[in-house]
């Protein structure tokens, strides 16, 4: 069966025009990758699978398929590790190109020509355990050329006990404590922070009668409904834009509103708006501190309209959980937190545009459920979950965590 798609994809791959030059060569795939026989398209997506299988047998997080950068190679990322799979077969540029465009429709091809790159999901079923397994995917241009990462997506949620937050920052997460208000998950890329999210919509899901809508480009893990009514909305399937998905999210009796990411001015001001009309609203954006955050959604917006926002963020944020996956000394990743609850002083110094004394106040605020990321970092340590060299090099505060490592 290899070495059939192998030979499909060859065979394809000779039929590009040398005429055809950057660009072109792809559009070239694209508008004649469906006249590929119904067997030999067949054969495509087994390959592909078959090396989504590898993955998973290897606890791959991530694959790297295509463009020039991956040198005709497969790369997996295990346990942070990006590296060459040598026992995998070798693929031309042009050869990628259709095993990637094989994956599309006809509408994701143009969106991707228009835009040079591709947000989807993709899932397959496992044959040894008969499971759906799903992947985030993002497939975009490199050196005019298709590249393609793929994601796996967790087959379950991890219980939101086994993130080790405060009780109290639980409760300020929880829709049945606090009907509404804005909760972020922030992170630099696979930093987990979609897990996370996922642990809080599970937890929801096991207790709170709720109706719940995400808005996520792709939709990631797929929750089955439990106590919860749980609507999945991918952006670009289900809906045309994350500001439409929140917007129209009004009309749809909502109580949990998840938008997937804060990526834009329109979405920040729309996520603003309807946290403001009573809602909990849950979303993530790409920061390493909880200060950041702040500072970052009050900088995306037009200056003439960031003291209004500076006074409504203020006004409907409850909780910011930014997190990093560390290296550990089990040879795993754990993550690391560093947890803002918005009490009073917090408010305050957000509308007065004090934010540089927010971090005194986490430092502070055991007590309410909050923690640095350098004192979470010293708890990781100090139970030898991660190294000494580790817990420096990921701080934020490189000189706060050296004080506190001399401290201890």
């Amino acid at each position: 069966m290899l070495e059939e798609a192998k030979n499909i994809l060859k065979e394809f791959a000779l039929r590009i025009p040398e005429t055809e030059m950057g660009p072109d060569r792809v559009r070239f795939v694209f508008e004649n990758i469906n006249d590929l026989p119904h067997n030999n398209k067949l054969s495509l997506i087994h390959l592909m699978n078959s090396i989504l299988s590898l993955m998973v047998e290897r606890d791959a997080s991530d694959i790297e398929l295509g463009g020039h950068g991956t040198d005709e190679h497969i790369w997996f990322r295990i346990f942070g590790n990006k590296a060459r799979v040598n026992d995998t077969p070798k693929f031309t540029v042009d050869e990628t190109t259709v095993l990637i465009s094989s994956l599309l429709n006809d509408n994701q091809r143009n969106t991707l020509l228009k835009k040079r790159n591709l947000d989807f999901s993709y899932t397959f079923n496992y044959p040894k355990t008969n499971t759906n397994i799903r992947f985030r995917a993002d497939t975009y241009f490199d050196l005019d050329s298709l590249a393609l990462n793929m994601r796996a997506i967790s087959a379950s949620t991890r219980p939101i006990e086994s993130l080790e937050f405060h009780p109290y920052a639980v409760k300020m997460m929880s829709h049945n404590f606090m009907k509404f208000g804005l909760s972020l998950v922030t992170g630099i890329t696979g930093s987990g922070k979609s897990t996370t999210l996922d642990s809080i919509i599970a937890y929801h899901n096991n207790f709170d009668p709720a109706h719940v809508v995400i808005i996520a480009a792709p939709i990631e893990y797929v929750h089955k409904s439990n106590k919860c009514i749980v609507r999945h909305r991918e952006v670009g399937r289900d809906v045309m834009s994350f500001k439409e998905g929140v917007i129209q999210a009004l009309r749809q009796d909502p109580d949990i509103i998840v938008i997937g990411e804060m990526r834009d001015p329109e979405t920040i001001l729309s996520a603003l708006e309807v946290t403001d009309t009573g809602h909990k609203v849950f979303s993530t954006l790409h920061t390493s501190s909880a200060v950041e955050s702040v500072d970052r959604i009050i900088a995306e917006v037009n200056p003439v309209e960031q003291e209004r926002v500076r006074y409504r963020l203020a006004d409907v944020l409850v909780s910011v959980v930014s997190q990093k996956l560390i290296p550990s000394t089990d040879g795993k990743r754990v993550m690391a937190k560093e947890v803002l609850i918005v009490t009073p002083s917090v408010r305050a110094a957000i509308k007065n545009n004090n934010t540089s004394e927010i971090y005194g106040m986490i430092t502070q605020g055991s007590p309410q459920g909050m923690i640095t990321m350098e004192q979470d970092l010293l708890r990781l340590y100090q139970k030898r979950r991660i190294t000494k060299e580790n817990a420096i090099s990921y701080s934020n505060n490189k000189t706060r965590m050296l004080q506190i490592l001399k401290a201890v």
